[in-house]
């Protein structure tokens, strides 16, 4: 098993509901067990056009390798009816693969760790929110970059009947 975190985010439609139903859908894969999820952050555009993002970050345990488990974050985005009219275009859903234990590569198709890990508060709050110590190889503790990503603009959500920040061993 190697440990692996994903972003969620989207801002078309009911991007909270959608999240959420993306992470029941991650769960039903029986080589995918997610161990703990972050709240939800409502975050602006960064390079982008449209309205305000909902993201949060899923960590999980996966016997999947990287490609495996890119298929699956794609295949759930399709589901969620992701298009890609452009770059940076709005969406219903997008999941990227921040990290994945024991893995660097710098592939056309999948970098990993994501290449703007550091760069993006929507990204950096809740990653440190279910993983205050995360370490990030060649770059150190990801909360050194807190300070790069301050001035960006990011709400953490009020969450209802949601288990964000709760251990799920």
């Amino acid at each position: 098993m190697a440990k692996a975190f994903i972003g969620f985010g989207g801002n078309i439609g009911d991007a909270r509901q959608i999240i959420i139903d993306a992470i029941v859908c991650l769960a039903q894969h029986i080589e995918v067990h997610i161990i703990n999820k972050s709240c939800f952050y409502q975050s602006a555009p960064v390079n982008a056009v449209g309205g305000d993002y909902i993201n949060a970050v899923v960590e999980i345990d996966t016997e999947l390798n990287p490609y495996g488990l890119l298929y699956v974050c794609q295949t759930i985005e399709q589901q969620f009816g992701r298009e890609r009219p452009f770059a940076n275009a709005p969406r219903t859903l997008d999941l990227d693969i921040l990290f994945f234990e024991g893995i660097q590569q710098d592939h056309s198709d999948l970098t990993i760790p994501h290449p703007r890990i550091t760069e993006r508060s929507f990204v950096v709050l809740p990653l440190l929110e279910i993983c205050p110590d995360f370490f990030l190889p060649e770059h150190g503790p990801l909360k050194a970059f807190l300070p790069q990503i301050a001035n960006q603009r990011i709400k953490r959500l009020t969450c209802k009947n949601c288990d964000c920040g709760l251990q799920l061993h």
